[in-house]
């Protein structure tokens, strides 16, 4: 998700964090009711309930998008909750393609290629920021949002065209555009380190 979206996804949540202020939920509680209902989503993929997969992964999108938004309109924003909140994004992920994997609807190698490629994007940006010197390295084709909207996608044709390899083919492209992140990310940090460095 590049800068201009994502400014625009924070300030279009902005209302949903204040109804959660109101309601008196914290960014910490959200993330972890997050990470339960993507773990949740993993299990029914495992069992090959794809309509009940597909629900809970919306409901993590969902938490997963409140939990930021009710941070920045408490400003109660914490790095421990910032730490908690990237970690347990990659325990959900995790798994959803496990629960993707043990259902053996896709070949093995193509979900371990895509939970190669989700890790990797995660830890380059992890990188830049901690090793590199930027800011923000949440650069990229596609986040988190975008590869929930392709798996859910192949769960919805898994489910209502069985027999296509819609899941197989969503996953591959959860690989190929992580790991294209990651080399996105990679060369925005280059440019970055190049400028600093004064070269």
């Amino acid at each position: 998700m590049n800068h201009k979206r994502r400014a625009g996804y924070e300030e279009g949540s902005l209302p949903y964090g204040r109804i959660c202020v109101r309601l008196g939920l914290t960014p910490n509680v959200l993330t972890g009711v997050s990470l339960l209902v993507g773990v949740s989503a993993g299990i029914f993929f495992w069992q090959k309930h794809w309509y009940l997969g597909i629900i809970a992964m919306l409901l993590s999108a969902f938490t997963d998008m409140l939990d930021g938004a009710t941070a920045r309109a408490a400003g109660t924003g914490t790095r421990f909750g910032s730490v908690l909140d990237r970690v347990s994004d990659r325990f959900g992920e995790f798994f959803i393609l496990t629960g993707i994997l043990l259902s053996g609807t896709v070949e093995p190698g193509w979900v371990l290629f895509a939970q190669f490629g989700v890790l990797i994007a995660s830890y380059t940006r992890s990188a830049a920021e901690s090793v590199g010197g930027l800011d923000n390295c949440a650069v990229g084709m596609a986040g988190r949002l975008e590869k929930f909207m392709l798996i859910i996608a192949g769960a919805a044709g898994e489910w209502l065209l069985p027999g296509y390899s819609l899941l197989m083919y969503a996953v591959i492209g959860v690989g190929l555009i992580s790991t294209g992140t990651a080399l996105q990310r990679l060369v925005y940090t280059y440019k970055h380190a190049r400028s600093e460095d004064g070269q």
